[in-house]
C-alpha cells in the first residue's frame, strides 16, 4: 500500500514539528481536460500539487523536507511542482539546512510535454548547488519512483535508501511493453536488486530510515562531541614494531583471525553503512560507512579481510567505491579515513578490461589533491597498487605488523631469484615492515600489538580507534589549503636524501 506525503512526513519527523513552505502553485497553460484532471487530483489527494515541501525536526534536528504525493496524478512533475521543489531546495541552501527528499512518482507530467521534461535540469541544478555549499542531501525512494524523477533529484543523494519492495527505474514497465512488445524482465526494477547492484545504499522501512538519517546527520554535522584517547609514545612504537623480522610480520598479518576494518567499526558510534558506487557497481572486498571515532566524525573506507576470502580480490569497482567515499568526504567537509588491508588487486581479464590500473591512478591523484583531512591506516597486508591507491594522506598510521610492498614477498622473490624461497630475504631488503616504513617517512605513527592483534582483537581495535581519533583531532582545525600543500610536499620529497 502506497503511503501519502503527509503519512511519510508524519513518520519521518518529530510529532507536530512539520511546517509547510508551500504557496499556491503557479498557474500553467492547460487545456480544459487537463484543468479538470488537476481539479480531480487535488480532491482525490487532498493536496494542491504532487509535492509537499517544508521543514521540521528529525529527532530534534532541524531539516528541510520534500515529499511527493503519488495520489496527485501519480506524483508526476510538471512546471508548478518543479518550481515548488526548486524553491524549497534554494531555501534550504540559504538557511543552511540538511535536506531530506522522498520521491514517489511516475516521472514527467505528460500533459505538459517537453517543458515539463526539461524541469529535471533546474531541479538537478538546485540540488547540485545545495551539495556544493556543503549541505547534506538524503534521499528515501518510495514505491514507485520512475523516469525523470529517478533520473534527477532521486539519484543525487549523498546517501540513498528505498522502501522494501519499491519499484524503481528509468523506463516504466508499461511503456517498455508498449514500445517493444514484450514485458520488462522481472526483478530488475526493484529496490532490493538495485541495492545488490550498488545503485542505492539500502532497503529499509521509513522508521529505520529515520534512525539512519539521524545518525548520518550527526556525522554530517562535523563537530566533535568527545575527546580522543592519548597518543602512543614514539619509542613504544619502535619497540613494538622492531621485535620481529619483516617476514614474521608478513606471516602474522595473514592470520585469518586477525582483526580487520569491521572490527574497528564495532567500536565507533553513529555508524551508517554505505553500499556500492551509486552507479551500478558493488565490490564485496571493501567497506565504507559514515562514523565517529571517539566523537570525531568521518567517512571510512577500506579493504575488508572477510570479503577477500574464497579467492575474491579487489577489482576496479572497489576503487570506484573508494572514489565515491572521497567525493562524499570532500563535499561534506568531513575527514576521510582509509584502511589498507589487502593481499592485492584482482589479476583477471575482467579487471583489466574494466580499468583497474586507471582507477588506481585516479585514486592516488584524488587523494593527493583532496580538499579535506585524510588519515590512512595500514592495518595488515599492503600489497601492490590496490594498497597504494589508499595510501596518500595527511597522516599514515600502521599496525605494528602492517606492511607495504609492490608485490607479496613471494612475488618479488620470483622476479629477482625465479623462485619463492627468498621471500623472507626480499621482505627484509625491501624494507616493507612498519618499523622501516616509519624510518623512511612512509608512515607517521605505529600502533602497537601485544604481541599480535589476533591475540587481542578488542584491545587492538580500541587502541587503533583511539589513535585514529587522536589524528583526526589534530587535523580538524587546520585549513584544507595548508593540508593539501603539506601533503603534496610530503610525497614530492619521499625517498630523497634528508638534509
Amino acid at each position: 500500500m502506497k503511503s501519502s506525503a503527509r503519512e511519510l512526513l508524519g513518520q519521518l519527523l518529530d510529532t507536530d514539528s512539520y511546517v509547510s513552505w508551500d504557496r499556491p502553485p503557479i498557474t500553467v497553460a492547460a487545456t480544459p481536460r487537463y484543468r479538470e484532471a488537476l481539479h480531480k487530483a487535488a480532491v482525490a489527494a487532498g493536496t494542491d500539487e504532487s509535492v509537499l515541501t517544508g521543514e521540521g525536526l528529525l529527532r530534534g534536528r532541524r531539516v528541510a523536507v520534500i515529499a511527493c504525493e503519488f495520489g496527485f496524478l501519480a506524483g508526476s512533475i510538471g512546471v508548478a511542482a518543479a518550481e515548488r521543489i526548486v524553491t524549497a531546495v534554494e531555501r534550504a541552501t540559504e538557511l543552511g539546512l540538511p535536506l531530506v527528499a522522498s520521491p514517489t512518482s511516475g516521472g514527467t507530467r505528460m500533459q505538459e510535454g517537453t517543458v515539463a521534461f526539461v524541469q529535471m535540469v533546474k531541479i538537478a541544478g538546485a540540488v547540485a548547488a545545495h551539495k556544493a555549499a556543503g549541505h547534506p542531501y538524503l534521499v528515501y525512494l518510495r514505491n514507485p519512483t520512475m523516469g525523470g524523477v529517478f533520473a534527477s533529484w532521486g539519484s543525487l543523494g549523498h546517501m540513498t535508501f528505498a522502501e522494501p519492495g519499491a519499484l524503481i527505474g528509468f523506463l516504466g514497465p508499461r511503456v517498455y511493453q508498449a514500445l517493444y512488445g514484450q514485458p520488462f524482465p522481472e526483478g530488475v526494477q526493484t529496490a532490493e536488486n538495485l541495492y545488490r547492484r550498488g545503485v542505492i545504499d539500502g532497503v529499509v522501512t521509513i522508521s529505520i530510515f529515520r534512525r539512519i538519517a539521524h545518525r548520518a546527520l550527526s556525522v554530517f554535522g562535523g563537530m566533535s562531541n568527545s575527546i580522543a584517547g592519548e597518543q602512543v609514545p614514539i619509542h613504544d612504537q619502535k619497540q613494538a614494531a622492531a621485535v620481529v623480522s619483516a617476514w614474521e610480520s608478513v606471516v602474522i598479518s595473514r592470520r585469518p583471525d586477525r582483526p580487520g576494518i569491521r572490527d574497528l567499526l564495532r567500536h565507533v558510534t553513529q555508524r551508517v553503512p554505505l553500499s556500492g558506487t551509486g552507479q551500478g557497481e558493488s565490490d564485496r572486498t571493501v567497506v565504507h560507512a559514515l562514523a565517529r571515532f571517539r566523537g570525531q566524525p568521518c567517512v571510512v573506507f577500506g579493504h575488508d579481510r572477510a570479503g577477500q576470502q574464497g579467492g575474491y580480490s579487489m577489482g576496479p569497482a572497489a576503487l570506484r567505491e573508494a572514489r565515491r567515499s572521497m567525493a562524499l568526504a570532500e563535499e561534506l567537509r568531513l575527514p576521510l579515513v582509509l584502511v589498507i588491508d589487502t593481499a592485492g588487486a584482482a589479476l583477471s581479464k575482467e579487471a583489466e578490461e574494466r580499468g583497474l590500473a586507471p582507477e588506481i591512478a585516479r585514486c592516488i591523484a584524488d587523494l593527493v589533491t583532496l580538499a579535506t583531512p585524510t588519515v590512512s591506516v595500514l592495518l595488515g597486508q599492503g600489497t601492490g597498487g590496490g594498497a597504494l591507491a589508499l595510501l596518500p594522506a595527511d597522516r599514515v598510521l600502521a599496525a605494528a605488523h602492517g606492511w607495504l610492498a609492490p608485490l607479496p614477498p613471494e612475488g618479488a622473490s620470483a622476479i629477482v631469484y625465479r623462485d619463492t624461497d627468498h621471500a623472507p630475504e626480499l621482505a627484509q631488503s625491501q624494507r616493507i615492515r612498519a618499523a622501516d616504513l616509519l624510518a623512511d617517512g612512509v608512515v607517521d605513527r605505529i600502533v602497537p600489538e601485544f604481541p599480535d592483534a589476533a591475540d587481542e582483537p578488542v584491545d587492538f581495535a580500541r587502541r587503533m580507534g583511539a589513535a585514529i581519533a587522536d589524528e583526526l583531532t589534530h587535523l580538524r582545525d587546520r585549513p584544507d589549503t595548508e593540508l593539501q600543500s603539506l601533503r603534496k610536499q610530503r610525497y614530492r620529497r619521499l625517498g630523497l636524501p634528508k638534509g
